[in-house]
């Protein structure tokens, strides 16, 4: 089983012309409501390709018995809450313009919870956005750990970073969070590969890229018609970490992320467009051919 540790939110997706700057205003074109929340978003995503999850996430009192937890019910997601009573669900406002440009504000809710927690011992754990404590202890404890920092990044003290980064087996996180972390950690991105087994890098419309055993791979975009970016690296992950669980080589785990982030892009909302296993196939085939099994 994939563990996921992180939030589980209801996203507010708004389309604007342009985003604002300081001091300035701008319309709302488009404003939709979706189930969402990086940690959730990811364990959807691997229960719909077919591999077993469960989401260790905080939740107000507002979920139990609402679409949301009815949703990952029926997809078989083991529901690892706490629910806090008194609070309410994450909630996630993501603006995003003509250029595809966005900006998130993310209202913690129930989430701050985490912060003082005991965490659990896992197996196999992938660590979204989430209290950075809590993951710096999940990492500690996991037997096998993946790390990507998200938007909650700046809630980092460079000293949490480095401790999560030196107990975790695998990197994910796109090019702007990894410039973010040279930053804090005053050091250059070679040094933070070298550090880490794998790391993967999402770079936008320029595909990805795989670090790993001293070879780097390039991985190229899935092209198709974008509506919407958000929750494509969500998408990528869980592509990875469910082909990386059955075995394939690492090189097609990022193949297989790439064409479940190209579904994800193709709707608004970040779990309306998730692809079953076989879906994912046909679509893999037609872009990189037949997909192996290794004996990893």
């Amino acid at each position: 089983m994939i563990s996921v540790v992180g939030h589980t939110a209801i996203d507010h997706l708004f389309r604007v012309p342009a985003l604002p700057g300081r001091h300035t205003s701008t319309y709302i074109t488009e404003h939709k409501v979706y189930f969402g929340g990086g940690a959730a978003n990811i364990a959807v995503g691997i229960a719909l390709l077919g591999e077993k999850c469960s989401l260790i996430s905080a939740v107000g009192g507002d979920f139990a018995g609402s679409d949301y937890d009815r949703w990952l019910r029926s997809l078989e997601v083991v529901q690892d809450f706490t629910v806090v009573e008194d609070a309410f669900t994450p909630t996630a406002y993501v603006f995003t313009d003509e250029d595809r440009d966005q900006v998130t504000y993310f209202e913690w809710g129930a989430s701050a919870v985490r912060s003082d927690m005991e965490a659990p011992a896992l197996d196999f754990v992938h660590m979204a956005t989430a209290d950075p404590g809590f993951n710096v202890r999940v990492a500690e404890k996991a037997a096998f750990a993946s790390f990507d920092p998200g938007q909650d990044l700046l809630r980092y003290s460079s000293e949490q970073l480095a401790s999560i980064l030196g107990n975790i087996d695998m990197l994910f996180s796109n090019h702007h969070e990894m410039a973010e972390m040279c930053r804090m950690l005053g050091t250059e991105q070679d040094a933070i590969v070298a550090s880490v087994p794998m790391v993967i890098m999402t770079k936008s419309a320029e595909g990805s890229v795989l670090y790993h055993e001293g070879a780097e791979h390039q991985i190229p975009v899935v092209t198709v018609d974008a509506v919407d970016p958000t929750g494509a690296g969500d998408g990528y992950r869980a592509g990875f970490l469910t082909a990386y669980r059955r075995g394939y080589d690492p090189v097609d785990c990022c193949r297989v992320g790439a064409v479940v982030s190209s579904f994800v892009v193709e709707r608004m909302g970040t779990q309306t467009n998730l692809p079953d296993w076989e879906r994912m196939l046909a679509r893999y085939r037609k872009h990189f051919g037949t997909l192996e099994p290794t004996d990893r």
